[in-house]
């Protein structure tokens, strides 16, 4: 997905957003996951790696040019169409050349996806011109010791990878679980540094839903989104978004000073400052999401229930955008994460769900006594507000599991100490 990305920038960016979520509808049994690290390369390496790359980019372009004018997105007819032209007018060898064909199919039928998606959107023939190249296992071997042999124009090179010391780094879950086979792998080259991304896929865990008989009991976490609390789940963990309305705020503000400022060192300190911001957000992020599978594992949870983001959509005013943007990506990383655990992300309409009281079921306006404050006009219960949304999104999964036909068992809502369940009610943890 990462070489499609990168090479086809000569398209605006929905198109790289299109063929994201193309390939994420394809369910080939695999999970996969990317390890990025540097190769340790003395100069003469460099050298051939560099020649190898620009190769590569002449192969990719040739066949782009023989498919554009044939109108071939199939990998590998246009393989049979290409392969004699590249190997005649470039370096590369024979498997390398078949990848820089398939890579050239790819981006072709991206383009051909996107013109059946808008016909009055005008695409163009794809070029190739990022510094990076493809290896698969043919062309790259990793070795037990930490290195890795790569093809080149001329010859194998072998060099040492540079890892974390010790298992630290995430790199080694990958490297050494024997599960994770090596798949296509990325070379590229960036600010004069190598990159090596490194692809690996394994046998997707079956649902924990699908393992269980409808007869079995199953358990929701209940998770609400929202402005104080980016996320709250219903075993009362809460992810204060403070903190990252502070920053967002303040790269800002700072962004806005640079901006009136207008020169060309200011406009290098924004970039540098954007990435910055994206590299804290998405840490912070993750962390929330990590947290939130943590909450799931914890207490046995087989599904993760989250309110639907188009309603968070249509009732935020503008100025909550980053916040829209910060619940997406939540979701986004938990749906990424929890797929690998086995665990289900559903989602609910979350209509009333701020307003209804978990203890009484009572519904109304006057409940909601304040942003962060919940109280039942009915039966006086008080609780946190984001913490009774979550319970109520919880809730609703939980009850719409009691209209299926095919379900025997009693789904229940995990709670901080203990499950509740519409038939047995409150049942404490042991």
């Amino acid at each position: 997905m990462g070489g499609v990305e990168a090479d086809t920038r000569c398209h605006k960016p929905r198109t790289t957003n299109y063929l994201y979520y193309l390939l994420k509808l394809v369910a080939d049994g695999y999970l996969r996951r990317t390890a990025i690290t540097r190769p340790i390369l003395t100069d003469d390496q460099q050298d051939l790696l560099d020649a190898t790359i620009n190769e590569w980019k002449d192969a990719c372009n040739i066949s782009s040019r023989i498919g554009w004018d044939a109108g071939e997105t199939r990998k590998t007819h246009l393989q049979d169409l290409a392969y004699n032209e590249v190997r005649e007018e470039t370096r590369l060898g024979s498997q390398h050349a078949i990848l820089a064909t398939h890579q050239a199919a790819a981006a072709l039928d991206g383009v051909e996806a996107i013109e059946d998606l808008d016909e009055h959107y005008k695409t163009s023939q794809p070029e190739f011109t990022s510094n990076t190249v493809k290896y698969d296992t043919r062309t790259m071997t990793l070795f037990d010791d930490g290195s890795v042999s790569l093809s080149t124009v001329d010859g194998r090179i072998r060099c040492d990878l540079n890892l974390p010391d010790g298992d630290d780094g995430y790199q080694h879950e990958y490297l050494t679980d024997d599960e994770w086979e090596v798949t296509e792998s990325t070379l590229s080259k960036r600010d004069g540094e190598y990159y090596l991304h490194l692809g690996f896929r394994k046998d997707k865990p079956e649902k924990q839903v699908e393992q269980q008989g409808d007869d079995e009991d199953r358990t929701v976490l209940g998770v609400d989104l929202g402005i104080v609390n980016i996320a709250t789940t219903s075993t009362a963990y809460f992810a204060s978004g403070r903190e990252l309305r502070h920053q967002h705020r303040e790269f800002e503000r700072i962004r806005g000073n640079l901006q009136q400022t207008g020169t060309q060192s200011a406009h290098r300190t924004i970039q540098q400052m954007s990435g910055r911001e994206s590299r804290y957000l998405r840490d912070q992020l993750h962390q929330v999401a990590n947290q939130i599978l943590e909450e799931a594992r914890t207490h046995d949870c087989e599904f993760i229930a989250f309110e639907n983001l188009k309603h968070i959509r249509e009732r935020a005013p503008p100025v909550k955008e980053f916040h829209q943007w910060a619940h997406r990506q939540v979701v986004d990383l938990v749906e990424y994460k929890a797929d690998a655990e086995g665990i289900s992300v559903e989602f609910v309409d979350p209509k009333n769900t701020s307003r209804r009281c978990p203890e009484c079921g009572h519904t109304s306006d006057g409940n909601r006594v304040r942003q962060a404050e919940f109280e039942c006009e009915s039966c006086g219960a008080t609780q946190n507000a984001d913490y009774v949304g979550a319970k109520n999104v919880g809730w609703r999964y939980v009850r719409r599991g009691l209209q299926s036909s095919r379900r025997t068992g009693d789904s229940q809502l995990a709670l901080k100490s203990g499950t509740v369940t519409p038939n047995r009610g409150f049942v404490p943890s042991d």
